[in-house]
């Protein structure tokens, strides 16, 4: 029996990476003599047993067959005298597919290595177009490292997305894609990658839909809507790590894909029609709430807050009731954050200040400064305590916005 660290943590260590969790493989074992040494069994699919002492998952060396549409659709094999090469030869990218030994020394059988070098994702073998679930996986980790699609692999995912397979995806596993990638340091690579292979149209047709729709004359008209969601998304990362705000970022504009173009540029209603987007695209991929409610409040009032500054104090405050700051300030910074990033992402914006972020923040704060408490001890109560408070709040951004 050997072992060997496998997948992601080798390649990670080979990008100077920090490492999270670490895979092992098992060659020369079977279930019977992994359990006698204490290892728990885990695996429902295939034999995987976790470490008696580090928890680490040890899966014992496998091969696996198509037998079913689908990433599910799979029968393995596991014997003693399956290789740690066999084991390797069903990954999906090289970059995957190198193992390391108990002396450190690399079983690099695809020259994995070598592509990591060259920033390359490449296909280990044309069995790669077997699982639907690689053509998102390769988008992530273009997304994740920022490297290109080799020529061969691409032509793999064009088929893939050509074949009907990509409707097979289980929801969840598809949300689990997006969310790892939008955290990339380029997530803006996660939709063109998609875009390349004709995967987009398939799975996200809402954004697929904005490439073609122009922007407002006053911005850049020959960078459209997809474009410029791209450009948001990559600023959106410059921002923050949070993923909501990203997520937000990426559908803020789906609105504009069902908009007419002799609507442009005040683009009446497309707000409302962005949500209807965003609620479908979250339903059909179980996008947790948190996510869908940040990104619908964005779609609906990522406008509003680029006008924030020339509204009335009477306004500003109905804004910031529509959007629950009062209640949900965290949520409202997240909100600024995705407004700031919408606006950056424009050719020529990119390192501009958003001094809205700033103003509608202040205003939250002054209209803080209203203490309902101190006016109900006055003994102001029922509806004219909610006038009273709506009133001095007025009062309050008021005399914010004479002092700028």
């Amino acid at each position: 029996m050997k072992t060997y660290l496998v997948g992601g943590a080798v390649r990670d260590k080979l990008l100077g990476l920090s490492i999270k969790d670490r895979d092992w493989v098992v060659v020369g074992s079977t279930p019977k003599a992994m359990l006698e040494q204490g290892y728990q069994a885990v695996g429902k699919d295939f034999p995987v047993f976790l470490h008696p002492d580090s928890k680490e998952e040890y899966a014992l060396a496998r091969t696996e067959r198509k037998s079913g549409r689908g990433y599910k659709g799979f029968e393995f094999f596991t014997s003693p005298d399956v290789t740690l090469e066999d084991d390797l030869a069903r990954r999906d990218l090289t970059i995957n597919a190198i193992a390391e030994d108990d002396s450190g020394n690399l079983i690099d059988p695809f020259h994995g290595e070598a592509d990591i070098k060259a920033g390359i994702l490449r296909h280990v073998s044309p069995a790669f177009v077997e699982d639907p679930l690689r053509v998102l996986r390769v988008a992530r980790f273009a997304a994740r490292f920022g490297f290109k699609v080799a020529p061969n692999t691409m032509k793999l995912m064009k088929e893939i997305s050509q074949s009907g397979e990509l409707e097979t995806l289980v929801p969840e596993r598809v949300w689990t894609e997006i969310e790892k990638s939008i955290q990339g340091k380029y997530p803006g690579r996660f939709v063109l990658v998609l875009r390349a292979c004709g995967a987009m149209s398939v799975l996200f047709p809402e954004i697929e839909k904005l490439f073609g729709v122009p922007q407002p004359e006053k911005y850049h008209p020959e960078i459209d809507s997809g474009l410029h969601t791209i450009m948001s998304l990559n600023q959106a990362a410059r921002l923050t790590d949070d993923p909501q705000v990203r997520f937000a970022t990426l559908v803020h504009e789906l609105g504009k894909g069902l908009t007419p173009e002799s609507e442009w540029p005040s683009h009446k209603g497309h707000e409302g029609r962005g949500v209807i987007l965003i609620n479908e695209l979250c339903d059909r991929f179980k996008v947790p709430n948190k996510y869908r409610e940040l990104a619908t409040l964005v779609s609906m009032f990522h406008l509003d807050c680029h006008r924030i500054m020339e509204m009335k104090a009477e306004t500003v405050l109905k804004k910031l009731e529509q959007l629950d700051a009062f209640r949900r300030p965290d949520r409202f910074e997240q909100f600024l954050l995705a407004c700031e990033a919408d606006t950056r992402g424009r050719a020529g914006l990119e390192d501009n200040h958003y001094p809205q972020a700033k103003y509608f923040k202040e205003a939250l704060d002054a209209a803080n400064e209203v203490n309902g408490k101190a006016l109900q001890n006055k003994g102001i109560e029922g509806q004219a305590l909610g006038k009273e408070i709506n009133r001095q709040r007025v009062e309050k951004i008021k005399l914010l916005k004479s002092s700028k």
